[in-house]
């Protein structure tokens, strides 16, 4: 199964998806297992902490319960040896 290594921080993406849409995590748990993905509290409060590697399936999952795009994911995101105004 593959995995994303969360060398950056997307958990606070995640988290502020899950605000927005107004779901505590355990109501994201629940719509996750109801998609095939066995995860509890704890681990998707990993997922949140950028503590964990979260597999594609389960980010899938949470694309589809959040009704985002992936690219809100990875908003404002940028690798710490970038710099911006070379482009």
């Amino acid at each position: 199964m593959q995995k994303l290594r969360p060398d950056m921080d997307i958990g606070k993406n995640i988290q502020d998806l899950r605000h927005k849409c107004g779901y505590t995590q355990e109501q994201v748990v629940a719509y996750m297992q109801l998609l095939g993905c066995n995860l509890s509290r704890v681990t998707y409060a990993k997922i949140e902490g950028n503590n964990y590697n979260i597999r594609v399936s389960e980010l899938v999952a949470l694309k589809i319960i959040f009704e985002a795009d992936f690219s809100d994911f990875f908003d404002g995101l940028v690798p710490s040896d970038v710099n911006l105004s070379n482009f």
